[in-house]
């Protein structure tokens, strides 16, 4: 896949609106890219997305990548006599980039606007949180807030995704970035091993699809593909931020979900260095993926994240750099290639 294919879908799989447990448009998004590439396509209760690519049959393993489709976003939780929504939040968004936003609600994406207060009525005592905020849809009254957007309504972001200099912008690269680069992954030639593709849900609200997803599949060793904290901007001192835009795929030993087999963080280290692809570590012990449940399924499974750095990930609109989405597909394809079950072996 071509970079500017490469952007084509992540710009298609960022402008879908997907929530967790409404990331119905999402699928919808992925299947065209999906069918004709693997064996089987198949939606499961919980709606993980779970795509089986039969592999050549020359190397006993069961190999699980994971994306996960659904974004931060909001809920209606109540109505306000003026016609106001007031939401909770969906997954981990800082209250503060909220007021003045511009926001689409629901089904049919009606345009909505977080109200603030004018600068004039602000004073420093002013502490934005989410119970404080409402959303204003341009209804009349209670009645017609209701009916347009009944309480359970989800809402997005109103971001469309477009470059950015050298970079790429746009909403959800957690995890639509994760969900690119696993198509591309998908559209590949097979390989010595069944690979089982699955485009999880609800991991912003506690990891909820990969959990029956690993049960599922049951598979040898899993690699979680993801978008995650890139925060080199502004720079405030030397040293190692979390990670950088444009350093490579993000290797995670550590965060607060899981700790990284220490035999597959090696080998993809000698992957990495063997093919002359750049990587960096993430910061241990910050975030979580579905790394986190996944390996605990069953009797345990192997399991590692690869991450591409994202700048201002759960906001509005966040930023990557091209190049780093490919540096993460070479990196996943060139393991995959090589890999055997004597990575995994205990001794």
């Amino acid at each position: 896949m071509n970079r500017d294919t490469l952007l084509e879908l992540l710009q298609t799989l960022s402008n879908a609106h997907g929530t967790s447990g409404d990331e119905i448009e999402v699928r919808r998004a992925l299947r065209p890219y999906l069918e004709g590439h693997v064996d089987s396509l198949r939606v499961d209760a919980m709606g993980n997305l779970i795509a089986h690519k039969k592999g050549t049959g020359t190397q006993a393993l069961r190999v699980l990548i994971t994306a996960h489709t659904d974004e931060v976003g909001m809920m209606v939780v109540d109505h306000t006599g003026d016609g106001g929504l007031k939401v909770e939040t969906s997954g981990s968004i800082d209250a503060r980039l909220l007021p003045g936003l511009e926001v689409r609600v629901g089904k049919e994406a009606l345009p909505g606007i977080i109200g603030l207060k004018a600068i004039h009525r602000i004073d420093d005592e002013n502490v934005t949180a989410i119970d404080q905020l409402t959303v204003d849809i341009g209804a009349r009254d209670r009645d017609e807030a209701r009916e347009l957007a009944p309480i359970g309504t989800r809402m997005t972001f109103a971001t469309t995704a477009h470059p950015l200099g050298r970079l790429f912008a746009g909403k959800s690269f957690d995890d639509r970035a994760g969900c690119t680069a696993l198509v591309a992954l998908l559209q590949g030639a097979p390989l010595p091993f069944d690979l089982f593709g699955v485009f999880t849900v609800q991991e912003e609200v506690g990891l909820r699809g990969a959990r029956v997803a690993g049960y599922t599949v049951a598979p040898d060793v899993a690699f979680v593909l993801e978008g995650t904290i890139a925060d080199d901007l502004p720079k405030e001192e030397e040293g190692s931020p979390t990670s950088q835009v444009g350093k490579g795929p993000v290797i995670t030993v550590m965060d607060r979900s899981y700790i990284a087999d220490p035999r597959v963080v090696r080998y993809l280290v000698q992957v990495a260095e063997a093919a002359g692809i750049p990587y960096q570590f993430k910061q241990p012990g910050i975030g979580g993926t579905d790394a986190g449940t996944i390996h605990l399924t069953r009797e345990g499974v192997p399991s590692i994240t690869v991450a591409i750095p994202c700048r201002y990930i759960h906001g509005p609109i966040s930023l990557l750099d091209p190049q780093d989405l490919e540096h993460t597909i070479a990196l996943l394809r060139a393991a995959l290639e090589q890999l055997t079950p004597e990575v995994i072996r205990r001794s």
